[in-house]
């Protein structure tokens, strides 16, 4: 199944939450920061098209070089996608396939899932806020400027364009303790959901993830 919300909707609570009740989760920023280890092919060719500049002194990525590049130039933009987005794609493929014969539930976590919908999901969380809320919780839990906030916000799928894809709707405009029996409720459904058949097949399709310069996973619920 598929796992998803806007930036500050606290997304990565539920996805921590799911993976204490039992999920295997493939994590779409997670693995771009693995292909992305010093010495790996995603690396090198990224220093091949944009410079040396983009490895820090200690070979790792420098996130914010390349995001000085791509953020004002659309065609580095589409060369980034085309170097790091087939990477990623092939290794959460990898790491669903490894789930085949278990009866594990494999929760893909994909903050753009909506932008780049992907076929063969058994079902499609949504995890929803007041974009209200999901400002606030930018300013006042991971520093954001309010127009910095309201600007990346702005860059993703609208709130309505997102529920119009769920399966299921997680409301997390409230703390944590109201977020607890939700996931219980949707935990019940995901392990009720069908076993998929020994021959079944992810379709090889790249997911959009967060760009480079994009910051780490929100916080807890506020």
């Amino acid at each position: 199944m598929g796992l998803t919300g806007g930036i500050g909707s606290g997304k990565s609570t539920v996805s921590a939450m799911l993976a204490e009740r039992g999920a295997v989760v493939v994590d779409a920023d997670q693995v771009v920061r693995d292909v992305q280890q010093p010495g790996s092919p995603v690396l090198e060719k990224m220093a091949e098209r944009f410079g040396a500049q983009v490895i820090a002194e200690d070979g790792s990525l420098d996130r914010a070089a390349v995001a000085a590049v791509v953020f004002t130039d659309p065609d580095a933009l589409k060369d980034l996608n085309a170097i790091v987005h087939p990477a990623v794609g092939a290794e959460m493929n990898r790491q669903v396939m490894a789930q085949r014969d278990t009866d594990r539930v494999v929760v893909m976590d994909i903050p753009l899932l909506t932008e780049n919908p992907r076929e063969g999901l058994q079902a499609i969380v949504v995890v929803d806020v007041d974009p209200e809320v999901q400002v606030r919780r930018l300013v006042e839990g991971r520093g954001f400027g309010e127009d910095d906030a309201r600007a990346r916000i702005a860059k993703q799928a609208t709130r309505e364009q997102r529920l119009a894809t769920a399966t299921h709707v997680i409301d997390n405009s409230g703390t944590l303790d109201d977020l607890v029996p939700q996931v219980d409720r949707l935990w019940s459904a995901l392990v009720a959901l069908p076993q998929l058949p020994a021959d079944w097949e992810m379709p090889v399709r790249p997911p959009k993830v967060e760009s480079p310069a994009e910051p780490p996973a929100e916080p807890a619920t506020s």
